[in-house]
């Protein structure tokens, strides 16, 4: 199912590109475009993961850098059967963590230098566990992936308004009325197409990651906690990030800026408060007790 919505983001995109070039240039632009979706398409797979980190201002950092939470992550990712992944700090205040790559065997685990002073060893190790959850369910291709596309989206839409600024980028003179229209209707088209992709999936990974993370730290409040400090600081200490990765957080690094309301609704994130109480139902449920007995 994961790779299925890889393909589904992937033939998107190219789709997007070659409309874009054939606005452009006819079917000579349409073929450029292609070729250069493709070239989008295999770069993404590959190395996202490095411009994911890039666009946090992320680095990776060697065992002997930060011994406590190596062995942190490497007992929760023994208890999830999974290899042990990349660590990388992000440079930021604001406490958070994602997962990116594009398979176990290929993970990074990164979080902020503010969550490693700001929360306590307990939550943290509720919010790695949700990470490692992430990996565990291979979420971190799709989330990577849609957090490039997004970043890709966002730039064709402003190749498109200046094309359009600047008469379809100087197509033929029968096309550039008609050119000039459509590159208007891409550059409005673009951003929406880019909120939906991250809408559609992060929401819903979000919720599985939590319920397989509490399942391998064995203690849902923990994390339950950790999500509510967490959206605490976001509203409180600002991250310096481009918005297409915010998806990719465990919260959303920019709650502090969206409030209540339509805004909320279109947010990549599911409220934190319903996170919670989902996460506090679990700890209650007989059979939670009874598997962590």
């Amino acid at each position: 199912m994961e790779r299925m919505k890889v393909f589904v983001m992937m033939a998107g995109l190219t789709a997007l590109l070659v409309a874009l070039g054939g606005a452009w240039q006819g079917t000579g632009g349409a073929l450029i475009f292609f070729v250069f979706a493709a070239a989008m398409n295999f770069a993404m797979y590959w190395w996202s993961d490095r411009m994911v980190l890039r666009m946090y201002g992320a680095q990776v950092i060697a065992e002997s850098d930060a011994p406590e939470l190596y062995r942190l992550v490497d007992r929760l990712r023994q208890r999830a059967g999974l290899p042990m992944p990349v660590v990388a700090i992000a440079p930021s205040e604001q406490p958070n963590a994602f997962a990116t790559g594009r398979n176990p065997e290929h993970a990074v685990v990164c979080v902020t230098a503010g969550i490693l002073r700001l929360i306590s060893q307990d939550e943290l190790e509720g919010v790695l566990a949700h990470e490692l959850a992430h990996v565990k369910l291979r979420h971190m291709l799709v989330g990577t992936i849609a957090a490039t596309m997004a970043g890709a989206i966002s730039m064709i839409a402003s190749i498109a308004r200046w094309g359009a600024i600047f008469g379809g980028f100087g197509g033929r003179d029968d096309r550039r009325e008609g050119g000039g229209l459509e590159l208007i209707a891409m550059a409005i088209v673009a951003p929406i197409a880019a909120m939906l992709i991250q809408f559609a999936i992060s929401r819903q990974n979000e919720f599985q990651a939590d319920a397989a993370g509490a399942e391998i730290c064995g203690r849902p409040l923990s994390l339950a906690r950790a999500l509510q400090g967490l959206e605490s600081y976001a509203h409180r200490i600002p991250m310096a990030v481009n918005p297409a990765a915010a998806q990719l957080a465990i919260v959303n690094p920019f709650s502090g800026k969206q409030g209540m309301g339509l805004f909320r609704l279109f947010s990549t994130h599911p409220p934190t408060e319903e996170r919670v109480a989902r996460l506090e139902a679990l700890a209650a449920s007989p059979e939670f007790k009874m598997v962590n007995a």
